[in-house]
């Protein structure tokens, strides 16, 4: 990518971005932060967790970007019952011209957007089989590998406070989202709007504004934003602060956390850094984007002990107080 063309690109991003923004307002009433925070996620090359109660449009949020962008969408409800074949797909033998052959059957996986909606009610065996195409893009079923087309995006849900039934996600599982979004209730005005178009017959027209090609091309220059070493450095340390009795750990993380975050969430804060400067009509990154970026990167990725359970204390408020307490600069 030539320096005239990203440029280009980069006055372009801020533009396309709202474009889609504005299509997903047109179903999704409110939630601008987790709006927000799902595209940095497809921009980024991510994936999203999104957590909140029944009925706050979490759904509605990814079937609207279906729509808004020009991608191949699948939606797998997860249950109990659900097994891994249901997801990958599976081998099955079929009468061909040349007798009985082995053919495979594509699963809901083999799409651009997933939606996997309430992931927790699935066993932890089928949700493993999510766990290589998040990471790897591709999927493995009898022995042969299967390539995943670009880009790809998982967006998966769960609700917090129905557990009878359900199984956690593994930490190996929640290092692969790149943030975990809580999605809070509307307020006056935006249920007075919900109400407005869900009860007089409202239908949102939305359209497509992207293609899959665009949004690689997008990916691909969010890893080309400057980012000099002593902000990286800020990135760095962030992540080193979740991990108990280390240098740069807070009283709160040595007391509460049990284990701190990986590198990925360094990944995620830069990356996300990187889109928020591009938002911000920048090429480089300043400490400020990553301090913006780092709560939905590190929430999912510090582990409670049991002290910390047992007080009620939230990774939101250690992270928070991480934050608070870490200067910009060493």
């Amino acid at each position: 990518m030539s320096t005239q063309s990203a440029e280009m690109l980069a006055a372009q991003f801020p533009r396309d971005f709202e474009k889609v923004r504005t299509e997903i307002a047109k179903a999704v009433v409110g939630h601008k932060d987790t709006v927000d925070g799902v595209l940095i996620c497809l921009f980024a090359n991510g994936h999203a967790l999104l957590e909140g109660v029944p009925g706050l449009g979490k759904t509605l949020l990814i079937r609207s970007l279906s729509q808004a962008l020009s991608l191949q969408f699948s939606r797998i409800q997860f249950t109990p019952d659900l097994m891994p074949a249901d997801v990958t797909g599976t081998t099955i033998v079929v009468e061909g011209d040349h007798g009985r052959e082995f053919q495979f059957r594509r699963g809901p996986i083999f799409s651009q957007m997933v939606l996997a909606d309430e992931i927790n009610r699935a066993t932890p065996k089928t949700q493993s089989a999510l766990l290589e195409a998040m990471q790897e893009r591709t999927v493995t079923v009898g022995g042969t590998t299967h390539t995943l087309d670009k880009p790809f995006f998982v967006m998966a849900t769960q609700n917090p406070i129905e557990q009878e039934g359900t199984y956690p996600l593994p930490e190996a599982q929640l290092d692969r989202f790149f943030f975990k979004l809580e999605v809070g209730y509307s307020t006056r005005e935006e249920l007075q709007e919900i109400l407005t178009r869900t009860t007089t017959g409202y239908t949102p027209a939305i359209e497509c504004v992207m293609d899959g090609p665009t949004i690689m091309t997008y990916q691909r220059l969010v890893r080309a934003v400057r980012i000099d070493a002593a902000t990286q450095d800020y990135a760095v340390r962030m992540v080193l602060a979740t991990h108990p009795r280390g240098p740069f750990a807070t009283p709160q993380v040595n007391r509460f956390l049990r284990f701190g975050a990986s590198p990925r969430a360094a990944q995620a804060i830069v990356l996300a850094g990187k889109v928020k400067a591009l938002l911000a009509g920048r090429t480089q990154v300043v400490p400020e984007d990553l301090k913006s970026s780092a709560l939905p990167a590190l929430r999912h990725r510090c582990l409670l002990n049991f002290e910390g359970e047992a007080e009620g204390i939230s990774t939101d408020a250690i992270v928070t107080n991480i934050l608070e307490t870490l200067p910009p600069t060493a």
